[in-house]
């Protein structure tokens, strides 16, 4: 990569991230019971949905482009973590409104065996506007002047709603502005999910011995020697 077209990234921009991540510790290091801990929250849930509903997969559903990344960060930390000695749930990625119209359907006509986690950012206002024009040609008169934001924000809120009034089991988390500060929360918050997760299934989070078994014989292979 030419010096030129190299990411940059700035101390306040670091230091922002870190105070989000921060903020999601906060009850850890303070040892405030579980129940006022957020990510103890969520692994409690996810736990006990696996082991007693039999929900063996979580689905990550972002409505935000720009957490598309972070739901395959979230896909490769549960799965890496959590997925030994016969135990942990299967991680998906999606991305809405997209994945929304290729894997509602099956989350609420499917197997009933999964936990959806939909986030959803203040996006209303934000991006193109439809004309009226556009709008008429849609059939859909009163999107005049509407925007992608507001089509955005709009099909978040409802497939939440149509997930839980049919019965799915899902949680919201809503995220007022999307900046490094509240990136570095949501990626601890993950990050401590998991690790309570694997305490409450009893697994060691830390390693990833099936993965290494795959390097090793890769590697191998890579040298002539298979």
């Amino acid at each position: 990569m030419s010096a030129s077209c190299r990411p940059r990234c700035s101390a306040s921009d670091i230091a922002a991230v870190r105070s989000g991540a921060a903020s999601a510790l906060a009850p850890v290091l303070e040892r405030r019971p579980p129940p006022e801990v957020p990510a103890a929250v969520g692994a409690a849930l996810s736990v006990a949905l696996a082991t007693t509903r039999h929900k063996s997969i979580s689905v990550m559903l972002a409505y935000a482009d720009k957490l598309e990344r972070f739901t395959r960060w979230y896909v490769q930390l549960w799965a890496e973590s959590l997925g030994k000695d016969g135990k942990g749930t299967t991680p998906v990625a999606a991305l809405g409104p997209v994945d929304q119209h290729s894997q509602l359907q099956l989350f609420i006509a499917g197997p009933r065996d999964k936990l959806i986690t939909v986030v959803t950012t203040s996006a209303a206002g934000r991006g193109p506007r439809m004309t009226a024009d556009l709008a008429q040609l849609c059939g859909e008169a009163d999107f005049a002047g509407k925007t992608m934001g507001d089509l955005a924000a709009a099909e978040g809120r409802a497939t939440a709603e149509t997930l839980a009034k049919n019965g799915c089991p899902v949680r919201t988390i809503h995220i007022e502005q999307l900046d490094e500060a509240s990136l570095g929360e949501l990626l601890m918050h993950f990050m401590l999910e998991t690790i309570i997760a694997a305490r409450l299934l009893g697994v060691d989070p830390f390693d990833q011995p099936a993965v290494e078994e795959g390097k090793v014989l890769a590697k191998r292979y890579l040298a002539g020697h298979g």
